[in-house]
């Protein structure tokens, strides 16, 4: 892809994206829909990937960041679940997902059809999630399901190259198979192992704010990057890597987990925009080549593989969840027995997404053989059915899933106690912390005027304070607002009137940009205190 094809791409599907989110629209189905349209304008080039960048240039920003963002302890809290979902369901769906379509695809040469089920084994956890939290599924689903993200990858894209080697006429042996996922696995693991520490130290020790967020950028693709020169799994080294740095986050400059923050969701925003994208521009490519099939025969294909993909998931999700409990009372003590709307709910959590359209794209165009390369066996049909199970499951489990969680009697979240628990971490906190300053304050060299030292208590009374107020917050009837929400938007309109100030001062030059700019920074962060947990 060109210089010149890259920018439109990237800035049509983040306004695409962004038109989205503002009109409360499925972004993905809109940027395809876009895309699709796109296509057929004169001018717009014909995009084109290389296969061998896909997967090293888009995987390891987003699994990167979903990692950070997830709970190591979460994890290990629920690992035989999501075992049994990342590695057990992904190798059963590649299976069951290949052998049906081998037998309902006529000529479909075995291996493709399973390159065709490692592809849309991978379910996209992460949309699940963010469905989840905002609909208010019960944390443990959530863990569950962010985990299953994590890991499924390393095992679809494992499943994935060993069937592309078999295609491609290097053979397949179980053994073989059986020694490649050992590889990945254990050597992905043993290289974020090795390499989180070091990284983690370098973290702690830089001290310039621009180097560390470049530092930052480069970690995934450097932890990817180790593990593949060893054959391993470079997806499980970015994993182990994200989730021992999200660990411990505390420990870096607070700006540049502001920083970082930020930046890693801008970078996943605008990936996540140009992937779907180019499903709707490289749709009537892909469509054009199967000009040899009839239009029943590729509906009829793409409504078995979707319904397979879909149907697959409750019939592993089901024993999954109860035949451990069964099977062991030492899991029955301690879990009891599991209530029918969780499995049924991670089942119909399984939209595939961004992953999925990312490891098609990066099947070879051809294979390599005496002749000098011949086409890679159907790529062009495993394309359509990739790019008809990741939107057909966006639509009809997508768009589904939040009126399936409310109609479920499912346990519903209490904010009350989590307000509580957030009160009480914070009264330790504070408790702490007003400790630890009358210590300081008590040395010599560390007295303060009287003023400075009122504000400072001030300002662990406020933070102590705020969240105890939460708990007895009520929306005015007026106004339809609680308390927390009217200070904040009278505390944000104050500092918006600051901000005008500082503004008309500089354009009356009587203060420099350099002078505004600090002093709009400083509000920036007042804003941030006041505006923190309103997303």
């Amino acid at each position: 892809m060109s210089s010149s094809a890259l920018l439109p791409l990237v800035a049509g599907s983040a306004a695409v994206a962004g038109l989205a989110r503002r009109i409360r629209l499925s972004a993905p189905l809109l940027l395809v829909a876009v895309g699709l349209v796109a296509s057929y304008v004169p001018g717009v080039p014909e995009y084109t990937l290389d296969p061998e960048l896909v997967l090293p240039l888009v995987l390891p920003p987003l699994l990167y960041t979903a990692a950070l963002d997830s709970s190591y302890r979460g994890l290990r809290a629920n690992v035989r679940p999501v075992a049994l979902l990342s590695v057990g369901y992904v190798l059963f769906s590649t299976l069951a997902v290949g052998l049906i379509a081998y037998a309902v695809i006529p000529g479909l040469p075995i291996a493709a059809a399973f390159v065709l089920g490692a592809v849309v084994a991978p379910p996209d956890a992460v949309a699940a999630t963010a469905i989840a939290r905002k609909v208010g599924l019960p944390r443990r689903i959530v863990t569950i399901l962010q985990g299953e993200s994590l890991v499924n990858d390393a095992t679809a894209i494992t499943a994935y190259r060993v069937a592309v080697a078999a295609a491609v006429g290097e053979g397949f042996s179980w053994g073989t198979a059986f020694g490649e996922f050992l590889l990945a696995a254990l050597g992905g693991t043993a290289v974020g192992l090795v390499l989180m520490v070091p990284l983690q130290w370098a973290r702690t020790r830089l001290r310039d704010r621009l180097l560390l967020n470049t530092f930052s950028l480069l970690v995934p693709f450097a932890a990817y990057a180790a593990a593949e020169a060893f054959h391993a799994s470079g997806v499980i080294a970015v994993v182990v890597v994200g989730l021992y740095l999200g660990h411990h986050a505390h420990t870096v400059d607070f700006a540049l987990r502001l920083q970082e923050d930020s930046v890693w969701r801008m970078v996943a925003f605008i990936l996540e925009s140009a992937v779907f994208a180019l499903i709707g521009l490289q749709l009537p490519v892909v469509l054009r080549a199967l000009g040899h099939y009839s239009t029943g025969e590729l509906l009829l294909w793409a409504v078995l593989v979707l319904g397979a993909v879909i149907v697959m998931r409750f019939v592993w999700c089901w024993p999954a969840t109860y035949l451990p409990v069964l099977l062991s009372a030492r899991v029955r003590e301690r879990e009891g027995m599991p209530d029918w709307t969780r499995p049924f709910v991670i089942a119909w959590a399984g939209m595939r997404g961004v992953v999925s359209l990312a490891v098609a794209f990066s099947i070879p165009e051809t294979v390599k053989d005496s002749a000098g390369g011949t086409p890679f066996p159907d790529r062009d049909l495993i394309l359509y059915l990739t790019f008809v199970v990741v939107i057909g499951t966006l639509l009809l489990q997508g768009l589904t899933l939040p009126r399936l969680v409310r109609a479920l009697p499912l346990p519903a979240p209490d904010p009350q106690r989590e307000v509580l628990l957030e009160a009480q971490a914070q009264n330790d906190a504070s408790i702490a912390a007003a400790e630890r300053l009358d210590v300081l304050l008590a040395e010599p060299r560390n007295r303060l005027p009287a003023p400075l030292e009122t504000r400072l208590r001030r300002v662990l009374d406020r933070r102590q304070n705020a969240v105890w107020e939460r708990l007895g917050s009520a929306v005015d009837e007026e106004s339809g607002e609680s308390a927390d929400a009217v200070y904040r938007r009278l505390g944000k309109e104050t500092i918006a009137a600051e901000r005008e100030v500082f503004v008309r001062l500089r354009d009356d030059d009587r203060i420099d940009d350099e002078l505004l700019r600090r002093l709009i920074r400083n509000l920036d962060f007042e804003e941030a205190l006041v505006d923190r947990g309103e997303e």
